[in-house]
């Protein structure tokens, strides 16, 4: 049993304060640190029309292409380091030659949009279905165990690059233009397919012990219904649990975002992404490094953050830790 389940199985009918859970996280270096980074890159999302008006530049011009002497003829940046300058802070992309910090801000709030809904999404199916089947046990018990463990068995990253094409064709019809939101709306769609049953299966552990608890015989006992057993006794035993998968859920679907535009079956032109922006610094990287390494560090301190702040509310919330 993990730390979380000790959290759930042990608590009372209420969880954690948030500003205690808060508290004890922020007192960890590491936690402290990596909550401001998580917090930072939802800022620079919403705040990215505001920044790129300021800056004067759009993620979608084509810089490069439009002003001589910022591109050569085989379409890398003329100034070293890829174009960085006064006036692209973060260079021009080779190419196209549109501008990389814009991009990587609208990127940002495109994974986020992305994750933050899958999220929501699998968390939601994850609860209604561990709880209900938890607390039911028996046939449906066993029938969820077994369709859990079949989806399971499938390799997932082959059926999303299989799903993903599949579903966009159902949705558009032959020979339409798809409109970016239906690009959001497949992956979202395809990532809450399959990412609802880990949690769920956690729940489902969780509630199976927790309805033998005093608490719960006592609530059945008074005469409470399922559903007020359900609300008010086993639910609020189990936001640790979701808390922990909210902050585990987010990076793992922005990586995952990420990998299917890298191969690209994910978000297309001409809308930012930073899978797309990783692919196509691969493919000039011995021209011009420097367009790979920007999505490549983004990607990696936003997932790593993400992680670090999982860990530490995950010890924030074990028991067994000393306060």
């Amino acid at each position: 049993m993990t730390a979380v389940d000790t959290v759930a199985v042990t608590g009372t009918a209420s969880g954690p304060a948030a500003p205690s859970l808060l508290r004890r996280v922020l007192r960890d270096r590491v936690g402290a640190a990596a909550t401001a980074v998580v917090l930072l890159f939802p800022l620079l999302a919403l705040a990215a029309p505001l920044i790129a008006a300021l800056y004067g530049k759009n993620p979608v011009e084509h810089y490069g292409q439009n002003a001589p002497g910022l591109l050569s003829d085989g379409g890398q940046p003329m100034l070293p380091n890829g174009g960085i300058s006064g006036e692209f802070w973060f260079g021009l992309e080779p190419g196209l030659g549109r501008d990389v910090l814009t991009q990587l801000l609208y990127g940002i709030r495109t994974s986020l949009l992305i994750a933050v809904a899958s999220a929501a999404v699998t968390t939601t199916l994850g609860v209604l279905a561990g709880v209900a089947v938890g607390y039911l046990g028996g046939i449906a018990d066993r029938l969820f165990g077994f369709v859990a463990n079949v989806l399971l068995a499938f390799p997932t990253l082959l059926l999303l690059l299989a799903l993903s094409p599949v579903i966009q064709s159902r949705l558009v019809d032959p020979g339409s233009a798809e409109p970016e939101w239906m690009q959001f709306l497949v992956l979202i769609l395809v990532f809450s397919a399959f990412g609802w049953i880990p949690l769920a299966l956690s729940l489902r552990a969780t509630v199976r012990s927790l309805r033998e608890r005093d608490f719960v015989q006592s609530a059945r006992a008074q005469g409470a219904s399922r559903f007020h057993v359900v609300v008010h006794e086993l639910l609020p035993n189990v936001r640790s649990q979701l808390l922990v998968h909210a902050t585990t859920a987010v990076p793992t679907f922005v990586a995952s975002e990420a990998a299917l535009s890298f191969l690209g079956v994910g978000i297309t032109e001409p809308v930012p992404d930073w899978g797309r922006m990783i692919s196509r610094g691969s493919e000039v990287f011995q021209a011009d490094p420097t367009y790979l390494v920007f999505p490549g560090v983004a990607l990696l301190v936003f997932v790593l953050a993400f992680n670090l702040l999982g860990d530490a509310v995950r010890d924030a919330l074990d028991p067994r830790r000393a306060r």
